[in-house]
């Protein structure tokens, strides 16, 4: 999962919550004292999502799929797909979402870890999280990502195979979002979740 699946299920509970699972894949290590409490719990809960949707058996078999000289990559490509598919499912090729306003409301007005400090912004002004309704969008970001990475861009060589396999995407999609919805049960508050394996 990425930045707009995240916001989606941090939606219930503080700005400082939602900023933390924004900015997790910014914050490294297992202390997290520097942070404000809700920040932490955010931070937190992201990691228990990405550690659940990981290891579910529907991303496991669709990175089996991933063409074998890639497939070391092809969680990076997934998280971003899986936002592709969040995004049609909130109908935001058609509509603005409060949830994806509120998040750049609250990223607007804090500080992003050094690791997301050029991305955040970008992201931001180039409105990416509506912008993964299209496909052809997300794909370019897939590459995007790759050109970061050191070496050859290995995510631009899995976009072929992302295009083929829209279909079994898809269908692993709507196998997964409702298993992460079922899983994740958040307190009142928003702030602590606990995740049930499939």
């Amino acid at each position: 999962m990425n930045f707009l699946a995240h916001a989606w299920l941090a939606r219930g509970g503080s700005d400082d919550f939602l900023y933390g699972n924004l900015i997790a894949d910014g914050v490294k290590g297992s202390d997290l004292t520097a942070w404000p409490s809700e920040v932490a719990n955010g931070i937190r809960h992201h990691r228990r999502v990405d550690a659940y949707v990981d290891t579910h058996p529907t991303v496991l078999s669709a990175r089996r799929r991933a063409p074998k000289a890639y497939r070391r990559y092809a969680g990076i490509a997934l998280d971003l797909v899986w936002d592709h598919f969040v995004a049609r499912e909130l109908a935001l090729d058609r509509q603005e979402s409060h949830v994806v306003l509120r998040s750049y409301r609250v990223l607007r007005h804090r500080p992003a870890p050094a690791r997301l400090a050029r991305l955040v912004p970008a992201m931001i002004d180039q409105d990416w999280m509506h912008r993964y309704a299209d496909f052809s969008f997300t794909c370019s970001a897939v590459r995007g990502i790759g050109e970061r990475l050191s070496g050859p861009n290995r995510l631009a060589e899995l976009v072929p195979w992302l295009e083929e396999d829209y279909a079994g995407l898809e269908h692993a999609f709507h196998l997964l979002w409702p298993a992460v919805a079922v899983a994740l049960e958040v307190a009142p508050d928003g702030e602590t979740a606990t995740l049930r394996r499939p």
